[in-house]
């Protein structure tokens, strides 16, 4: 434990992150449909969260506009300032809603953005999903222009495939722009991107990988195997697959190599889960885990605290095999 945490590139575009970040979209407040999905976390809490991460080492924070339409992005800038921190002293990441609009809302509401986040600049401006009206190429176009107005420092997407991330690549490098980042679902119960291309594309282009859900929704940990009634109290997850009686048998003998790993570092499963996710690939994934509670925050940054074998990670890479 207490390994020096080093920062890496997120792709190629100079800004330096921790391996593990704060997801906040449980920040939402209940604000919209997306946000209903999390508990009503308040202030203190939430400063308490992002204390914690940055006592931890943690040096960025994940938002999105979708996130209680705006309410992650005011409530992270608020407990960053409660926590004593100035712009530029952490890197702030959030995204541009894409449903039902074309690529010219990206400038007509970067000003909402960046009202939302005040005081804090947005380091990294994802397009949140693949489906505007305009399409990848108008929408790079749009993203390159925010930086050539210093509005943003870097471009990343999110849930893009490897033919379209490619094609945002193309059109960022015509003008001499990286595209930083893609933030997929990634974990060791869901590896898909390394059999659909996704993250194959991601080493040829030097493009981080962002892994969001990197406990599957919990489900790494173990706690829905050991006491089943657990599963009654998912909500939306209970339509998931891996959340029904054959999805968690499918996974139990991964689960089991988890946990006695965690005895074996002295630490929890999360913790080897999220180590094997951000080191097994080199630098090229980093992980954003949120976190409701306090013991949460402290299970994240923790992760970056010491090193998995790679003979260990190795056993994990065989075990979760049937998850690509």
């Amino acid at each position: 434990m207490g390994n020096k945490i080093i920062l890496r590139t997120l792709g190629k575009s100079g800004l330096q992150v921790t391996p593990i970040g704060l997801g906040t979209w449980q920040f939402s407040k209940r604000n919209n449909m997306a946000g209903k999905i999390w508990p009503d976390l308040d202030d203190e809490l939430i400063r308490k969260v992002v204390q914690i991460s940055l006592d931890g080492g943690i040096n960025w924070f994940d938002t999105a506009e979708i996130y209680g339409n705006g309410a992650s992005e005011i409530a992270l800038a608020k407990a960053l300032t409660a926590c004593g921190k100035n712009p530029h002293e952490v890197l702030v990441a959030t995204k541009w809603w894409p449903l039902f609009r074309t690529a010219s809302n990206i400038s007509k509401t970067i000003g909402k953005r960046l009202e939302a986040l005040t005081p804090f600049p947005i380091d990294l401006f994802q397009v949140h999903q693949p489906f505007g009206f305009s399409g990848e190429v108008k929408e790079m176009d749009a993203m390159a222009k925010l930086v050539g107005e210093g509005k943003i420092r870097a471009v990343g997407v999110s849930n893009f495939s490897a033919k379209k991330m490619h094609s945002a690549w193309e059109v960022l490098k015509k003008q001499g722009i990286p595209l930083a980042s893609n933030q997929v679902q990634y974990s060791l119960l869901n590896r898909k991107i390394e059999s659909n291309g996704i993250m194959e594309t991601a080493k040829e282009l030097g493009i981080s990988i962002i892994a969001w859900s990197p406990l599957a929704q919990g489900l790494v940990t173990g706690k829905f195997h050991d006491n089943p009634e657990l599963l009654k109290k998912v909500g939306m997850r209970k339509h998931f697959s891996m959340f029904k009686p054959a999805g968690i048998e499918k996974s139990r003998p991964l689960i089991a190599l988890i946990k006695s790993m965690a005895v074996k570092y002295n630490t929890s499963p999360a913790q080897v889960s999220l180590n094997w996710l951000i080191n097994f690939h080199g630098d090229v994934v980093v992980a954003i885990p949120g976190a409701t509670k306090e013991h949460h925050a402290r299970e994240n940054t923790g992760a970056m605290g010491f090193n998995l074998t790679s003979d260990d990670m190795t056993l994990l890479e065989k075990e979760s095999a049937i998850f690509k």
